[in-house]
């Protein structure tokens, strides 16, 4: 039977009036939404929320394992923070099978721009060769995208999860619900992985968790990036934390500092001469090709990830930031002639992450004590780095800090990355279970890749 438009409409708003009518009948504040049928799929043996760094590691393991992968990503690419949110630069990463086949994928790109420390490099900071390097997003996107389709992933994207059902036992996720152009569908599968980063999946799971460093669950700033162009690159490289290398050794204003913080302080130094002080008191620019850079000068604090439009809000207000301060540089004319914002990111990027309950919380003693551990997944290589919680802490004080904590190179137990309070549910990436410290190592790129990998490979063995 055909449905005018007139009758459609007025039948959605009979209904919403009516289910209206009935929560206010029973006492309640709000919309009753009508329950309804949704189909549900069951093919996959292991669901991959989040298409990040940890999720394309994880679905691509699980996936060449054999096993029948479903990836969802709310985002219109893969690749997550690397992508959308323009992080470009790669800490720590040298760990895994999955991090050496992307390494060659952006090499055969001619993408990745090898950070070389020299003899002069300060120690603490001397990395190899593979271990610190400059991607092009772009080429990124491209990399993610065909080692999941070429392991038979099944990748959706535009795809958010919005609900997750456990079994009768309550001891297992049984279902999953998604939104897309699609509709509502319902997805089952026998093991679930939560890369989203944020820890969404867990959260809807019902599983306990933490945020933050404060009883407000404030915690670490958000940066938006952007990719700006400049007309000679080389023209600014004395103000380019990577040339020529971010950890070799170098002077500024009369201390002993390294290439990259030398370089950030030039550049806000300048921004400040211009009568602007950036959120972000160490503005970094990272070069990815020729002319073409990243653009890091932004910060947003006291923001909860899950609050949707102070997220909102913040993205609007760095958006701008980052054009007035572009603006500023392409003033000065000379060296930064024709300094322009190309892209801004389309996620704000955040360091912070519910930090989903596990079979193991890793902590700040373990990271003193370089903790060793028998189903270890990872070893954690990236020091604390804790951004100030507020600007008056970051722009005045170092902008990477560590709370006084000890730190030597530790692991991570796959324990951490199973949730303590569903089955057949575990984790890789920034919300994996461990306190506000710990998480300030394992919270890069590097790491997560090296979890995503693990991770799928012991989730293949139990389906």
């Amino acid at each position: 039977m055909s449905l005018t438009r007139r009758a459609f409409f007025g039948n959605s708003f009979a209904a919403g009036t009516l289910a209206l009518a009935q929560a206010q009948a029973g006492g309640q504040a709000g919309f009753v939404e009508p329950s309804r049928s949704l189909p549900v799929d069951d093919w996959a043996d292991v669901i991959v929320c989040g298409g990040g760094p940890a999720g394309v590691a994880a679905a691509t393991a699980a996936a060449r394992a054999g096993k029948k992968v479903r990836l969802f990503e709310l985002r219109g690419c893969l690749g997550g923070v690397w992508t959308v949110g323009l992080l470009t630069y790669i800490f720590d990463f040298d760990k895994s099978a999955t991090d050496r086949e992307i390494m060659k994928r952006l090499d055969a790109y001619g993408a990745r721009t090898i950070d070389h420390p020299d003899a002069e490099g300060m120690k603490r900071y001397r990395h190899g060769l593979d271990k610190d390097w400059v991607y092009e997003p772009e080429y990124m996107k491209l990399v993610c995208e065909d080692m999941c389709l070429e392991s038979g992933v099944r990748v959706t994207l535009h795809c958010t999860v919005v609900a997750a059902y456990r079994d009768a036992s309550g001891q297992n996720i049984e279902t999953i619900v998604t939104e897309s152009k699609s509709g509502r569908r319902a997805w089952r599968a026998k093991v679930f992985i939560d890369c989203t980063g944020d820890g969404d999946l867990g959260a809807q799971a019902g599983c306990g968790f933490d945020l933050g460093w404060t009883p407000d669950g404030f915690g670490q700033p958000a940066t938006l990036n952007a990719l700006v162009v400049v007309k000679d690159g080389d023209a600014i490289k004395d103000y380019t934390s990577n040339e020529p290398a971010m950890w070799t050794r170098a002077v500024y204003d009369g201390k002993q500092t390294c290439h990259h913080i030398e370089a950030s302080h030039r550049l806000r130094d300048l921004l400040r001469s211009q009568g602007l002080d950036p959120s972000y008191g160490d503005p970094t620019l990272f070069r990815c090709h020729d002319n073409l850079f990243c653009f890091m000068a932004t910060h947003a604090y006291k923001l909860r990830l899950d609050d949707a439009q102070a997220v909102s809000d913040a993205t609007i207000r760095a958006r701008k930031e980052i054009f007035r301060l572009a603006d500023a540089l392409a003033k000065l004319g000379g060296a930064w002639a024709g300094f322009r914002v190309a892209y801004t990111a389309e996620q704000i990027g955040h360091r912070d992450a519910r930090r989903i309950h596990g079979r193991y919380t890793v902590t700040r003693d373990d990271v003193a004590a370089g903790r060793r551990f028998e189903d270890a997944v990872t070893e954690s290589r990236f020091g604390i780095d804790i951004h100030g919680l507020d600007k008056k802490a970051n722009n005045e004080k170092a902008a990477g800090q560590n709370f006084g904590a000890k730190f030597r190179p530790f692991q991570i137990p796959l324990r951490a990355c199973r949730a303590k309070d569903v089955d057949n549910l575990y984790m890789a990436g920034r919300c994996i279970s461990g306190d506000f410290i710990a998480h300030a190592s394992y919270r890069v790129t590097g790491s997560s890749v090296a979890q995503g990998e693990a991770v799928g490979k012991a989730v293949a063995d139990l389906v």
